[in-house]
């Protein structure tokens, strides 16, 4: 039998979408045709995108929620609904960044990382899809991981360590969600041309390194739109993992599949062609 497909021109909540990925998420979901819901910290971000998608013919609505406030997430899920009667399509796609060295990284940095960019997805979906299972309707999650959730990276283990829970999470949420109408996606994007890194918290030698990280981010970055295309395909296409660009995951991803060692060593490559040695 065929699935139902996901409306797309349906309701959209889109968190972290004042900048980058979800913003161009939120314009792509917009010019579908759906009323989005455009969630950030940066309350002057969401209203600047709301009134930009409206000013398009477009439907859009701001709000300010920081996504590690779980009460905050709860009283957003209680608006969206209690106006709109349903969701379509949630993208937590809130996080940050940080890079450092594991023995300079202090405990409110693990701990800060992991609820903005862990427990802010698992605050969407325990406010969500409860009421995403009652609504009649199938719908659809997205989950911003990261290509370093498929594949390590160096002096990046806080960061990981969430993008890797993020894809665990979406596999698992997947094979229970899927026969119940609700499609989930892991989103792991490798290097993309966002402000992410200017903005990441950078502890020892890193530090001195951010403006070459910056730099080369800004020059070999995949534009978000490209991101938000391979959002819209993976709702479509019910894919579990959606890895963007090809080019920039697969051959990290592939040569840990095939040897570990291999993939440490992948990784260390990577790390001098983005930050240059030590």
């Amino acid at each position: 039998m065929r699935r139902p497909e996901v409306d797309l021109a349906g309701v959209a909540v889109v968190t972290g979408a004042g900048s980058g990925i979800g913003r161009a998420t939120a314009q792509r979901l917009a010019g579908l045709g759906a009323k989005v819901h455009a969630v950030d910290v940066d309350e002057a971000a969401a209203h600047a995108l709301a009134d930009e998608i409206a000013g398009s013919g477009g439907r859009a609505v701001a709000h300010r929620v920081d996504v590690a406030d779980a009460e905050a997430v709860e009283a957003l899920a209680a608006t969206v609904f209690e106006q709109d009667g349903g969701v379509d399509v949630l993208h937590n796609n809130a996080g940050i960044g940080h890079a450092g060295p594991v023995d300079e990284t202090t405990l409110e940095d693990w701990r800060r990382i992991v609820e903005i960019n862990l427990m802010g997805a698992v605050h969407g979906i325990h406010a969500f899809v409860p009421r995403m299972l009652e609504q009649g309707r199938p719908a659809h999650v997205v989950n911003t991981a990261s290509a370093l959730g498929l594949m390590p990276g160096v002096e990046l283990a806080p960061y990981s360590t969430t993008k890797y829970a993020l894809v665990g999470l979406s596999q698992s949420l997947s094979a229970e969600l899927e026969p119940r109408g609700i499609g989930v996606t892991a989103l792991c994007p490798g290097v993309i041309s966002t402000a992410i890194v200017e903005r990441t918290t950078v502890r020892g030698g890193m530090a001195a390194r951010k403006a070459r990280t910056v730099d080369f981010y800004r020059r070999r970055g995949a534009s978000p739109d490209v991101v938000a295309d391979a959002v819209v395909d993976a709702i479509r296409k019910r894919r579990v993992i959606q890895p963007v660009p090809a080019s920039h995951v697969y051959p990290g991803w592939i040569a840990g599949r095939i040897s570990t060692r291999l993939g440490l060593a992948t990784a260390r490559l990577t790390r001098r062609l983005i930050v240059g040695r030590p």
